[in-house]
């Protein structure tokens, strides 16, 4: 889809550091259509998935794992990190789910340590809000799937928003996944910081002004995600130069880490 090579060539026009895809997207096409983008860009940073296939199946099974990192890497050519995506997916049994994830590292491990990937890490939705696995949980499952302790578990990423503020609140106290993240040395990624688009029309003027008065629901909401501590990638996607400016020099500008809390607080009563 055009839409998709368009995007990407705004925002890497724009300075965008960062680009995140998966084989899922944009129905199974996302790949083919950034594969020329990313070439015009060649130190551009290259995120994928592996675990959603276009024909809506899920699995973190080694053999899939292998064929779909295989393919990604084929048609994109690079991928710096390779995100296990919802792996919360694979069983409600936590152990199970843990044998799961360790397995797909395991394989993982195997093209970072070829040097055909950067490393690896976890997209998630709601595997730390359900508990289903934590920063160190996941470190120590990378050790054994790497057999020492140099693993190459570099990522982390989890909705992060006004809707999804719990990572927020815990960072803000110094606990939860983001900043136990920061301190293992993974990079952090907040995906969903408009909540899919929907939270601008849920965010009345006065909420707006209490974040930042003057500003527009846009604008605020990345203000204050700009604001979150531990959190070193937001991940968004524009569909004009005009709007990547707006979101970029939001982030810049976050609001007080004081005002910040006093919204927290303000939602959860």
């Amino acid at each position: 889809m055009r839409a998709v090579s368009d995007a990407a060539r705004t925002t890497l026009m724009a300075g965008a550091q960062w680009i995140d895809t998966a084989p899922n997207y944009a129905h199974g096409r996302a790949h083919l259509d950034l594969a020329s983008v990313l070439a015009e860009y060649p130190t551009a940073k290259v995120t994928t998935k592996t675990g959603f296939h276009p024909n809506s199946r899920h699995s973190i099974a080694p053999a899939d794992v292998r064929a779909q990192t295989e393919e990604s890497l084929a048609v994109l050519g690079r991928a710096d990190i390779v995100f296990v995506h919802n792996p919360e997916r694979s069983s409600h049994d936590r152990e199970q789910l843990h044998h799961n994830l360790r397995a797909a590292f395991a394989v993982l491990e195997e093209f970072a340590h070829a040097g055909r990937i950067g490393g690896y890490g976890v997209a998630t939705w709601s595997g730390f809000t359900t508990q289903a696995f934590t920063i160190a949980e996941l470190t120590e499952l990378a050790s054994q799937a790497a057999g020492s302790a140099a693993h190459h578990l570099i990522g982390v990423q989890m909705p992060v928003s006004l809707v999804v503020a719990e990572p927020i609140a815990q960072a803000l106290n110094g606990d939860g996944p983001l900043v136990h993240a920061r301190h293992a040395g993974i990079t952090t990624f907040a995906s969903a910081p408009l909540h899919g688009g929907e939270l601008p029309s849920l965010m009345t003027p006065e909420l707006v002004n209490l974040i930042q008065p003057g500003s527009t629901p846009h604008t605020a909401a990345f203000q204050l995600i700009g604001a979150c501590p531990a959190l070193d990638v937001v991940l968004t996607s524009t569909s004009t130069s005009q709007h990547w400016d707006d979101a970029r020099e939001a982030l810049a500008k976050p609001i007080p880490e004081q005002r910040l809390r006093t919204v927290l607080d303000v939602l959860s009563a």
